[in-house]
């Protein structure tokens, strides 16, 4: 049995943003320790985050010339239906030369083409739906998949209920076991151990709307003696900096964090973007959260999945057409009110999933027996 898992092969498919990438790296790795010498290939799309951070981790990808759709400016999206059939094309050339034992789509432009081509090819598919709300391309691919690992109660509402096993969301494995404390947290970043730290994050690209909201309440933030560690995302950095370098000593502005549990470990409380990895950090984490949900997600599911932990007392939300005057407002109640952290923290705990890239590739390893 040994011998015959050396030579197992599998596809990961998808990428775009951090909130895909970093489970899939997370799969990934929980397949090597399944697995040992296990042949793992990702496939992306080109010009996206995954193309670099993949091989950072250690992984080999190929990149699809492949795009969404375009929904602020639908003339855009012409090009759309050729890269569609180029990325099919290549997409069964990739499996036909890999010939994957599975492959696991995690989200992102590449995923659909490649789960497509494989069901087409009579080959094992796993969908990780991480979302609280399927997009419409994974409820397609859903009719076929053998199982979907989701992260969220009532997924029977997209998917054949049949075919869902509930994982949760699979974290950075530095996160799921990290054992930093606070102190070690705060020191990393050169911060106070006696004043209150609030830790801002818009996802792995940054948020707009978060951003322009903290540096207007820059001022209301200075007068509530905290300090801040700002990840800004690269466009919003420059300006970031410039606004705080002069008066703001106690507000650290990162363009990126990598070592988030450092990040995690020096928070209080957080304000954050409401992605599916975001959400699952969160409550491995278990720091008090105010959700901006980025307002342009398909099928708003950003939104779908903070309601979910406000649901359960877990966080609270401000919509992203009100953060200009709505975000401050909540931060200033929620550091007030200690007890209100404390039930959010608790809920949180409640919540959180560690093993959830361990139960995904053992469902791999199901549905390729």
């Amino acid at each position: 049995m040994a011998e015959q898992q050396t030579y197992k092969k599998v596809i990961i498919a998808g990428g775009g943003t951090g909130g895909h990438i970093f489970p899939a790296i997370a799969i990934a790795h929980a397949l090597q320790r399944q697995w040992p010498g296990v042949q793992l290939l990702f496939v992306g799309a080109l010009g996206k985050m995954e193309m670099e951070q993949v091989p950072k981790a250690g992984f080999e990808i190929i990149g699809l010339d492949i795009a969404g759709f375009n929904r602020g400016n639908i003339f855009k999206n012409w090009s759309l239906p050729f890269k569609l059939m180029q990325s099919r094309a290549r997409a069964l050339r990739i499996l036909k030369d890999f010939q994957p034992d599975a492959v696991v789509g995690v989200g992102g432009y590449a995923s659909f083409p490649m789960l497509s081509a494989a069901q087409k090819m009579g080959i094992p598919t796993l969908i990780q739906e991480q979302n609280s709300f399927a997009g419409k391309s994974n409820k397609i691919l859903g009719r076929k998949a053998k199982a979907i690992c989701v992260a969220y109660d009532g997924m029977e509402r997209f998917f054949p209920k049949e075919k869902i096993t509930m994982t949760g969301n699979p974290v950075r494995h530095v996160i799921a076991n990290s054992t930093v404390s606070q102190a070690e947290g705060l020191a990393v970043f050169g911060l106070n151990g006696q004043k209150k730290t609030l830790l801002i994050v818009g996802g792995s690209l940054g948020a707009r709307s978060i951003n322009q909201a903290i540096k207007a309440g820059l001022p209301e933030l200075a007068k509530l003696n905290l300090q801040v560690i700002w990840q800004t995302g690269k466009l919003f950095f420059e300006e970031a900096k410039a606004a705080v370098e002069e008066q703001y000593e106690n507000v650290l502005v990162k363009d990126f964090i990598a070592h988030m549990e450092y990040a995690y470990a020096a928070a209080d409380v957080v304000i954050s973007r409401a992605g599916a990895l975001a959400g699952a950090e969160l409550c491995i984490a278990a720091k008090p959260v105010i959700f901006v949900p980025y307002p342009y997600a398909a099928e708003d599911h950003q939104t779908s999945n903070a309601m979910s932990l406000v649901n359960h007392n877990a966080a609270l939300l401000v919509k992203d057409n009100e953060v200009q005057h709505e975000l401050m407002n909540k931060l200033k109640h929620l550091l007030k009110d200690e007890r209100m952290q404390e039930i959010m923290s608790e809920e949180l705990k409640q919540l959180a999933i560690k093993d959830a890239d361990d139960r995904i590739a053992r469902k791999i390893s199901e549905i390729v027996q």
